[in-house]
């Protein structure tokens, strides 16, 4: 992976290097910029940072030029198919100068132009400048595993792998503060908005062109679901063998690579499908410190990790993370760009860190429960349909009973069901997708009125959060219930979230992480998949469960689902307290202007006394206040 930022408006070298440097972490191995002069159109600056992975000679350096310089682009990605497509062009005519993907994207670009984005596989954002025709070209790929930004700043267009990168030819940045009310609803802000004013994020499955001072932007992609009502036995066999076949596609590499390992069947699979590829796989796992672990203990991955490691004869690492988070806490939130209150970041920061002791490109398992239905929710929304039975006032009494007797508990092992089980009885009353979305949230609106200051409130007066929820479920109305709801955490959990904090914690730590089970081929697959096999009775991914079993032992297979994360209630139960208790200070709360004090510390409270779990509340809002300090204080 790499970084790449620059400007349409502006030829200014020293910019571009001022912007790459903000970047410097995502590839450490070499830079580069290119200037263009007015011309046929504006003039240009492109700059690249770049983590050599493929072809990491010279001749693989960005910006690179095509056709004697009329096309020139810088380039974060990786095209999985790009030695097939390769010996396409060759055999056409077409000469290459190196043996890297970047070139052969540029080739097919200058043939194909935007329909290069229906030919390729992989994960990629980038961008092609049109010195003959004074164009920009921007593109994310299909689900936004890379993410690009932008903004039009007067007669300038400037775009980046991170908005830090776009500050320096920006200016002093902003808050946009009606998503604030995004940010606390689901802890993230989603595409295309970031609480940055004027910024915005090229949504996934989008290409854009910036000509004569306008930006168009269109869908090239999207998810679509045509069932085929195969039976089990015949799906399984044949995911199995997808599935190995992403795996292999995404192995290329020049440097070395290997795979996260946490015992799950995500991880298992992907490794088991390595080693029988190649030989032996080195692994990392990760853990935490029993007294991190006492607040709310979850299955233990280490113990599984370790088996599969065992059976697999890999090169396995485990690590008993104890992190210093106050120290770190700041600095990723400085890496992240946009606030994300989810502290499975600092997870995926250190088991990134750990394994890049030995490895670049790290394979991941994320992606499974997106596309088979693997998360809790979709098994609680199932739940929900069979209550849908009772009358509306009949399912409302019980969801406000179930509120009224049921209380968290003491911290231990049924903290988590206590806590899920007080949030499926607080969506009784909604209708079956408002519902869902009250489980991918973490306030109501009568929440978020209590905590939103008086002038923050006047100023989001009509902003809904679930404006793009419902847009996508719209798109959506005719399919069966639970592709509706993957198709919404496709367009919005699953890039604004999983996929936004891997990349920007493995790039902190100038890591490369893939994840197959998000392959193109694999994805299109899982359209064709009909519901009734990824959601069986109680068992969530139950297509792919059955497509493992001969790869994979039983009891990795059917063990339940242990979630990643971090043991944040332990934090702000101990090293986190007196942090929080300064940070989020009634004056400080007061003179930032967006939160009602006394709203804040009752939160603080509660989740203190144990009368109401709070944690990724208080998280959200610590981390909110970290952001303000780094980016606009």
């Amino acid at each position: 992976m790499c970084g790449i930022c620059g400007v349409v408006g502006v030829a200014d070298e020293r910019l571009a290097r001022e912007m790459a440097d903000r970047i410097a972490h995502r590839g450490p191995d070499g830079e580069g910029v290119a200037v263009f002069e007015a011309g046929n159109g504006p003039p240009a600056t492109l700059a690249h940072r770049r983590l050599s992975i493929i072809d990491p000679t010279e001749r693989g350096a960005q910006p690179m030029s095509w056709q004697e310089g009329r096309l020139t682009i810088t380039y974060n990605g990786e095209i999985y198919n790009y030695r097939e497509l390769k010996r396409e062009l060759e055999a056409e005519g077409t000469r290459f100068r190196s043996d890297c993907d970047t070139e052969v994207l540029l080739a097919l670009y200058a043939r194909h132009g935007a329909g290069v984005l229906d030919r390729i596989n992989g994960i990629f954002a980038f961008a092609i400048w049109d010195s003959e025709r004074g164009e920009l070209f921007l593109a994310r790929d299909r689900l936004g595993v890379k993410p690009l930004y932008y903004a039009e700043i007067g007669d300038r267009l400037v775009f980046g792998s991170e908005i830090k990168a776009m500050l320096p030819a920006m200016g002093t940045p902003s808050l946009r503060r009606e998503t604030v009310l995004d940010y606390l609803t689901f802890l993230w802000v989603p595409d295309p908005d970031t609480l940055f004013e004027g910024v915005w994020k090229l949504p996934p499955g989008h290409c854009a062109t910036y000509r004569d001072r306008k930006l168009s932007i269109r869908s090239y992609w999207d998810m679509s679901f045509e069932p085929d009502g195969r039976s089990i036995e015949a799906w399984a066999p044949e995911l199995r063998d997808a599935v190995g076949d992403a795996v292999r596609r995404q192995m290329v590499s020049d440097v070395p690579l290997g795979s996260f390992l946490s015992g799950g069947i995500d991880s298992s699979a992907i490794v088991a499908e390595m080693a029988a590829a190649d030989g032996r796989v080195t692994t990392y796992t990760i853990g935490f410190s029993a007294s991190d672990q006492a607040h709310e203990p979850t299955p233990d991955d280490v113990k599984y990790a370790r088996k599969m490691g065992s059976l697999l004869d890999v090169d396995y690492h485990e690590e008993t993370l104890v992190p210093d988070v106050i120290d770190l806490l700041p600095r990723l939130v400085w890496h992240m760009d946009e606030p994300i209150g989810d502290p499975a970041c600092i997870s995926t920061y250190l088991v990134c860190r750990a394994a890049r002791q030995k490895l670049t490109v790290v394979l991941s398992g994320m992606g499974g429960d997106e596309i088979f239905a693997g998360y809790p929710r979709v098994l609680a929304a199932q739940y929900g349909r069979a209550l849908d039975l009772l009358p509306l006032a009949g399912r409302r009494r019980l969801g406000q009973l179930i509120s009224d007797r049921l209380t968290l508990g003491p911290p231990g092992r049924l903290r988590g069901p206590r806590r899920n089980l007080m949030k499926f009885a607080r969506g009784l009353g909604d209708s079956p997708l408002r519902r869902y979305l009250t489980y991918c949230s973490y306030y109501r609106s009568d929440e978020l009125s209590r905590i939103l200051s008086d002038d923050l409130s006047s100023a989001a007066a009509d902003h809904d959060p679930f404006r793009y929820h419902d847009q996508y479920l719209d798109r959506v109305r005719g399919e069966n219930w639970l592709n509706q709801l993957l198709y919404v955490d496709l367009k919005t959990f699953l890039p604004c979230l999983n996929l936004a904090y891997t990349d920007k914690m493995s790039m902190a730590t100038s890591t490369e992480v893939r994840v197959p089970l998000l392959d193109d081929e694999l994805v299109r697959m899982s359209g064709a998949i009909p519901p009734r096999l990824k959601l069986r009775r109680t068992d969530r991914k139950y297509v792919f469960k059955r497509s493992m079993e001969s790869v994979l032992p039983h009891e990795i297979v059917w063990r339940p689902k242990a979630g990643f994360g971090a043991p944040v209630r332990a934090w702000l139960n101990g090293e986190l307290a007196p942090m929080v208790g300064d940070m989020l200070s009634p004056s400080r709360v007061a003179d930032r202007g967006l939160f009602d004090p006394a709203e804040v510390q009752r939160i603080i409270r509660a989740n203190a006394d144990g009368t109401e779990d709070n944690a990724l509340r208080i998280w959200a809002l610590l981390t909110l206040e970290l952001w303000h300090e780094a980016f606009l204080a």
